[in-house]
């Protein structure tokens, strides 16, 4: 695990209250990766990984699920829509609590798609509550990732699933220099740390979970940072940021930084499936 201390909860809550605005410019309703099978477009793209993910976690329809690290509420919102599924999102951001519950409402699914403003390091659902936990992209935000995933195995139902996609570091070792790409990311990205794929499949094991699927994907969704990139150059966000808050501009000078990360192997995109036991 590569970590970096100077992170602060307060500055990820700051940095989603404002940036989620860029995010939507620059990708729309969905705060993750896409997902490219060949040539298609980007929101098809991302729109894609939230199917995948259920695909992957075997969502049948009508799952009682918790999002953690909802964003903007693009995955909750589906799952409630086309899959029956009634969803209880939590995000750190107030902002993103209000744009979620305005997409629900718009979405016609308010009744099955609800939003939590709650730190996802204490939030409590009961024991044996849920069928999934879902999560995309968030953990990366957490500061003690092994105590997460105990407690959130706890709120699954026997045979219930915990579904993750995750930024992760390499697999090791890594060199210094590859070290240093995944500090610049953390940094760059607001994450205390960036488990490897064998620190979340050991996070999870021992969480008493057992592992069912382990997916590595990050050759299909590595064109969003290239999408990314192009797209702040031609819209001129750099430019719209220092006027907003000049502190996001860390965030996206490193979009690079990210795709490079990627393209040599010092980081990778992983897809974790893993099942409570009956």
């Amino acid at each position: 695990m590569i970590s970096c201390p100077d992170v602060r909860k307060d500055v990820i809550r700051q940095h989603y209250n404002i940036s989620t605005l860029f995010y939507w410019l620059l990708w729309g309703r969905h705060i993750h990766h896409g997902y490219w099978e060949a040539n298609e477009a980007p929101q098809v793209a991302a729109q894609q990984l939230t199917e995948r993910l259920a695909l992957a976690a075997g969502i049948q329809g009508g799952e009682r699920i918790a999002d953690i690290g909802c964003g903007m509420g693009g995955s909750s919102v589906h799952l409630a829509k086309h899959q029956g599924c009634t969803v209880t999102g939590v995000t750190l951001s107030p902002f993103q609590r209000r744009w979620a519950t305005c997409a629900a409402m718009l979405g016609g699914v308010s009744g099955r798609a609800s939003f939590l403003c709650q730190d996802a390091e204490t939030t409590q659902f009961d024991p044996g509550s849920l069928d999934v936990v879902w999560s995309v992209e968030c953990t990366e935000h957490l500061f003690d990732k092994p105590a997460f995933f105990k407690r959130a195995a706890g709120w699954l139902k026997p045979g219930g699933r915990m579904a993750i996609c995750a930024w992760l570091a390499g697999d090791d070792p890594l060199s210094s220099a590859a070290e240093k790409a995944v500090y610049d990311v953390c940094e760059g990205f607001f994450c205390p740390s960036l488990g490897s794929e064998r620190d979340y499949c050991g996070w999870m094991t021992d969480a008493g979970l057992r592992m069912t699927s382990v997916q590595d994907w990050t050759s299909r969704v590595s064109r969003t940072w290239e999408i990314c990139r192009d797209r702040c150059q031609k819209l001129g966000i750099r430019r719209l940021a220092s006027w907003i808050d000049p502190d996001q501009l860390i965030f996206i000078d490193r979009f690079q930084t990210l795709l490079d990360a990627y393209n040599t192997g010092a980081m990778k995109y992983g897809c974790f499936i893993a099942e409570r036991q009956p």
